[in-house]
């Protein structure tokens, strides 16, 4: 025994087990190459062949593959071919007050989910005040009072309603617009430079400061709770800075430093995150797709690309100001909008890694057009069109028809 204590300690390798693998499609039996196998510390890929080696001192593995389902799986496996199930995510935003087991709401997308090509939901797990759909287990925001008006009393049936319906779960938490984090912390909450006072916006929410690490480290134990429970995916919003002058943060505010405070964030939650294996994704504007700088907001299409699994902008035909596309009205080229944006940024991400948010509501520019089943389909025509990994659709109040969504 103090032989096997004194080898563990000067070859701690010998301990380490190992496991050899291949990934193949399980519709297709087709290698799965690049996918990424890891336990909660080591991260290697799968080559051409979809041959992957991990050597760890764990026994649980994951596997994420961009198109293809999350899979973990334990080291005594009997079999060393691994099948991965693709999908291409069709998702309906459910809002935080619909994410109840008993709510309408939800029943009417579990329908669709069963009628229609619909496979997702995107779930609101901290929404823009702070609040957090169920009970988690992070002290800090339950001392807050985070949870007092959660809607979810049992996020594990919650999981396993999503499951039987073979849908994909991804949590959306609000990054840094955050009410009861900021006003708890008015340290490190962004304040009026004038002031020094804490800077509300237009619907009177306070946000945290991007640059400092005690608001990043807040919400990545969210988004591990989200994570614990059973979500496939993590979608981070507002993972910007407030598209607003005269405000005061701990740093020098420049363009570098936004996107390497951005970046920093992505790369610790990468880190505290690889354990569950999740996927990561991150909300922008729509307009980042043309734009040349990071907008003031931090967001740059090349520096979250290399930092995000996938990619989501806001490609709401309406968000576009006239004249862009060179249309008087976007709002009346739902397909143009969409195509066009995506097409735009292949040069910096594969369109595979891009899943777009859609417009499911009616136009309010003055146009005022009603988006209905043309206007929808139009704009999911464009995302296959263009080989995006899907599409999310946008209603602010998770109303949604089937018919509009059967093609």
């Amino acid at each position: 025994m103090k032989k096997l204590l004194l080898l563990s300690a000067i070859f701690p390798t010998l301990l380490l087990a190992s496991f050899r693998g291949y990934l193949i499609d399980n519709k297709s039996a087709l290698p799965i190459v690049n996918a990424t196998i890891s336990d909660s510390k080591i991260t290697t890929k799968s080559d051409k062949n979809g041959l992957f080696f991990i050597n760890s001192n764990e026994t649980l593995y994951h596997v994420k593959a961009y198109g293809y389902r999350p899979l973990s799986f334990n080291s005594d496996l009997n079999t060393s071919m691994i099948a991965l199930e693709p999908i291409k995510v069709k998702a309906l935003y459910l809002t935080f007050w619909g994410a109840s087991n008993n709510s309408g709401t939800l029943k009417k997308i579990l329908n669709i989910a069963d009628n229609t090509e619909v496979n997702a939901v995107v779930v609101d797990v901290k929404n823009e005040y702070g609040s957090t759909s169920f009970l988690t287990h992070f002290k800090q925001a339950n001392s807050y009072g985070a949870q007092k008006n959660r809607t979810n009393r049992n996020i594990q049936k919650f999981i396993r309603t999503m499951k039987a319906h073979h849908i994909y779960t991804i949590a959306r938490i609000v990054t840094f617009k955050d009410e009861i984090q900021a006003s708890h912390n008015p340290e490190y909450a962004i304040k009026k430079d004038k002031t020094n006072t804490i800077w509300r916006n237009h619907d009177n929410m306070a946000w945290v400061d991007p640059f400092d690490k005690r608001s990043r480290d807040y919400t990545i134990s969210i988004a591990e709770e989200a994570a614990k429970a059973g979500y496939d995916e993590i979608n981070f919003d507002y993972i910007r800075f407030p598209a607003k002058l005269g405000l005061k943060y701990s740093q020098q505010c420049i363009q570098a430093k936004r996107v390497k405070a951005i970046e920093a964030f992505l790369d610790e939650a990468k880190k505290r995150l690889r354990k569950y294996g999740v996927f990561i994704s991150v909300d922008t504007y729509g307009n980042i797709c043309w734009g040349k700088d990071d907008n003031g907001i931090g967001q740059t299409v090349t520096s979250l690309a290399q930092h995000a699994d996938y990619l989501c902008p806001m490609l709401y035909p309406s968000g576009f100001s006239s004249g862009s596309f060179y249309f008087k009205y976007p709002s009346l080229h739902p397909y143009d909008v969409v195509y066009r944006s995506i097409k735009k940024i292949q040069d910096r991400i594969p369109s595979a890694r891009v899943r777009p948010w859609l417009q499911g509501f009616r136009d309010y520019t003055s146009q005022h057009k009603a988006y209905k089943k043309a206007e929808i389909q139009a704009q999911i025509q464009a995302t296959e069109d263009i080989g995006t990994d899907g599409w999310m659709l946008w209603s602010p109040s998770s109303k949604y028809k089937l018919e509009y969504l059967i093609k």
